[in-house]
């Protein structure tokens, strides 16, 4: 049961970076593809600063290093901030790929059309880059709720640390370590499945569009 408390909990978190992260990760990727060239630097820095630091580190920063100046955080909260960091990061460029994936031809069509840049980017170019990204953010997902379990180091209680303390009362570590190795498989394995197929089906349409044209 408490084992079920901790993967709940892991589902919270991971929900929690999901969201913030992608929020963070979309103002990332369209500065990284913003024609002022600070907001392109300032948005690489940041993607390097933050993919070049370790998850970990992100978590002691959060939760003990801003204690040093007197902001004590909860757990959850460092552990939130932290994750929504560091998927923003990968969410930004992602996301900033799959944008300019869109042929274009179709940024020249839009151009054409008379539209301004937010009609263009909203109507034509987003919707597209959005099938575009639904398979490898899907994926991602998975690498989401794996590294959920790095919160421990600051006290949070999600899967990985629940397996922990059932362990320390039952001194069987080959049975819990199994119990939470198969919890975490009921969690990914359903979004690695899922990302599988979007492919399956992106590829698909784009031969049949392909074909059509």
């Amino acid at each position: 049961m408490f084992l079920l408390q901790g993967a709940g909990w892991t589902l919270v978190l991971s929900l929690i970076a999901f969201v913030g992260g992608g929020l963070l990760g979309f103002v990332v990727a369209l500065c990284r593809i913003s024609p002022l060239r600070p907001l392109r630097w300032l948005s690489t820095g940041y993607v390097q600063l933050v993919q070049g630091t370790p998850l970990l580190i992100l978590m002691f920063l959060a939760y003990f290093g801003l204690s040093i100046v007197g902001l004590t955080l909860p757990a959850l909260v460092a552990a939130g901030i932290s994750m929504t960091i560091y998927v923003s990061a990968y969410i930004g460029e992602i996301w900033r790929g799959c944008i300019q994936a869109v042929p274009r031809t179709q940024w020249e069509a839009a151009e054409c059309l008379a539209l301004s840049k937010v009609q263009r980017m909203g109507l034509v170019v987003l919707p597209q880059a959005l099938r575009i990204a639904t398979p490898p953010t899907v994926g991602f997902m998975v690498q989401i709720v794996k590294n959920t379990s790095l919160a421990s180091v600051v006290g949070f209680v999600e899967l990985a640390r629940a397996g922990q303390v059932v362990n320390n009362s039952l001194f069987e570590p080959f049975l819990v370590y199994m119990l939470v190795a198969g919890l975490y498989f009921l969690l990914c394995f359903p979004l690695s499945w899922w990302s599988r197929q979007l492919e399956r089906r992106l590829l698909v349409a784009h031969r049949v569009e392909v074909a059509a044209a």
